[in-house]
């Protein structure tokens, strides 16, 4: 059985835009504090892949 990556890490952030870790912390926390405003329950430092892609790139992901 394949396994499915469905949270993002800050690191996994920084790395997808080439930025410091310190920055992508940052973004996380941002896209978790929105989530957390619509009732989701979120994990500090980490993001689902779903809404990273939705935030960044304006579409819904696929499973991979």
């Amino acid at each position: 059985m394949a396994s499915y990556k469905y949270m993002l890490s800050a690191d996994d952030v920084a790395n997808e835009l080439g930025c410091s870790k310190s920055h992508a912390y940052k973004l996380v926390k941002s896209m978790n504090k929105e989530l957390a405003s619509q009732g989701y329950i979120t994990v500090a430092g980490r993001i689902p892949k779903a809404y990273w892609a939705k935030k960044m790139f304006g579409y819904e992901s696929i499973g991979e």
